[in-house]
């Protein structure tokens, strides 16, 4: 929609986690890059994922202090794909930034997105093609998992991408209506269709301080992606399980005929038949767990609870207040 002045508006959304230091720095070289894009008005929609730095004080002040900027509190952490989507619910803009707090991605690779979105692209995402200040096991695991869930899915994954995307007005309408608890936005964006395309870029190292995504959230986060976007890990597994039970009937059959041809003839080989057992009840273990991951995202969509719990917002007009809560 366009602003008072009848430019069209861009709306960045900042998820907020522990970041107090870099949220001023984060604020200013946003609002550098954006003050300067021609007939365009923008709105920067911080998001507190219940931060538990003094995060949301500076957020307050710099809110008190520059009218674009927009607060969004939630009521507890939710976690980083969820504080997100309660940025886009909360953004009114034509287009839709979101940038993650720690400047590793430069604000300053908007102005060739907005271009991008200006040629007609309802989709314009940062691929990244050098990582600073990322260890070699960060940066190889990261390739794998995204090659490795690009293969999974049903649906094409770019590769290299991370949450520093824009979205046209449609593209994030269609995003927004996606409710589903299990997020993981770089598949459900891919999803959409539209017309997308990437712009390079190399990621700095973060600002200060350490990451937030530990080894915990990055496997939950993995998990989210493959088991959201791919059916193909319960056909292998079924797969799987056909040919080892091939195998275990042919195994039989020279068995019987073993015994028969030979019939004083002792079996040996105790070793490797518990082994094979124990190997094969490992299989079927995991193979239950697996289907039990998907059960569970089954459980916990059917409760239909909101995404997430608004708090506190600040600076938005008096009709969008706590706006984004379903």
């Amino acid at each position: 929609m366009a602003s008072t002045d009848g430019k069209r508006l861009l709306s960045v959304v900042v998820p907020v986690f522990g970041s107090e230091q870099i949220l001023p720095h984060t604020h200013r070289r946003l609002s550098d890059v954006l003050r300067v894009l021609p007939d365009l008005d923008y709105e920067i929609v911080f998001v507190n994922d219940h931060s538990p730095d003094g995060a949301l004080t500076v957020l307050r002040g710099l809110a008190a202090e520059d009218p674009r900027v927009r607060i969004i509190s939630l009521s507890r952490n939710f976690g980083h794909q969820i504080a997100i989507s309660a940025g886009l619910d909360a953004a009114s803009g034509d287009a839709v930034v979101t940038i993650d707090d720690d400047l590793q991605d430069p604000p300053e690779v908007i102005a060739t997105m907005v271009e991008r979105w200006r040629e007609g692209y309802g989709v314009v995402y940062g691929k990244r093609i050098e990582r600073k200040g990322e260890g070699s096991f960060k940066r190889g695991s990261a390739a794998l998992f995204y090659r490795l869930l690009s293969w999974l899915s049903e649906t094409p994954l770019p590769l290299d991408t991370g949450d520093f995307r824009l979205l046209d007005r449609k593209a994030a309408d269609a995003l927004r209506s996606m409710r589903e608890e299990s997020r993981y936005i770089r598949g459900m964006v891919a999803w959409l269709g539209f017309n997308q395309c990437a712009v390079e870029y190399s990621r700095d190292a973060r600002f200060s301080g350490a990451g937030n995504y530990t080894l915990r959230k990055l496997v939950r986060l993995a998990s989210d992606g493959i088991v959201s976007f791919s059916s193909k890990p319960l056909l292998l597994a079924g797969r799987f399980g056909a040919v080892v039970t091939v195998i275990g009937f042919v195994f039989g059959l020279y068995l019987i005929v073993n015994k028969m041809a030979n019939s004083d003839a002792v079996l040996q080989g105790w070793t490797s038949v518990v082994l094979i057992v124990l190997f094969l009840g490992g299989i079927q273990l995991m193979s239950i767990g697996l289907l039990g991951a998907y059960i569970a995202r089954i459980f916990y969509e059917t409760k239909r609870r909101p995404l997430y719990i608004v708090s506190e917002a600040h600076n938005f007009p008096v009709s969008r207040e706590g706006h984004g809560e379903q």
